[in-house]
C-alpha cells in the first residue's frame, strides 16, 4: 500500500499516464481507480446548523445524531413525541 498527497494536475497527469498504458492489469486499474475517486477526498467538511440539530433532538426526544443521521439520508424531522395530559 502506498499513499502520497498530489496537486490536482499533479493528479491527472498520473492518471493521464496509467489510461496511456492502455491495457490496464489488476493493479494500475485499482490505481487509476482510486486517483478518479481521490478528487472527492478534499471536499470540505460539511457544517450543520448545531443549534438547530440540538433543538430538533431535545423536540423529539432523541440524540443529536439521529438528528443527523435522519438528515442525512433524507428524512423529514420526525414529529415530536405527543405527551399524556
Amino acid at each position: 500500500m502506498w499513499s502520497v498527497r498530489l496537486t490536482d494536475p499533479q493528479r491527472d497527469a498520473v492518471l493521464a499516464l496509467i489510461v496511456a498504458q492502455g491495457e490496464l492489469g489488476p493493479s494500475l486499474a485499482g490505481a487509476e481507480e482510486a486517483l478518479a475517486l481521490a478528487r472527492w477526498d478534499e471536499l470540505p467538511d460539511a457544517e450543520l446548523p448545531w443549534d438547530r440539530v440540538s433543538e430538533m433532538a431535545a423536540a423529539q426526544e432523541i440524540s443529536e445524531a439521529d438528528v443527523v443521521w435522519d438528515l442525512a439520508v433524507g428524512l423529514p424531522p420526525r414529529a415530536a413525541p405527543r405527551r399524556a395530559a
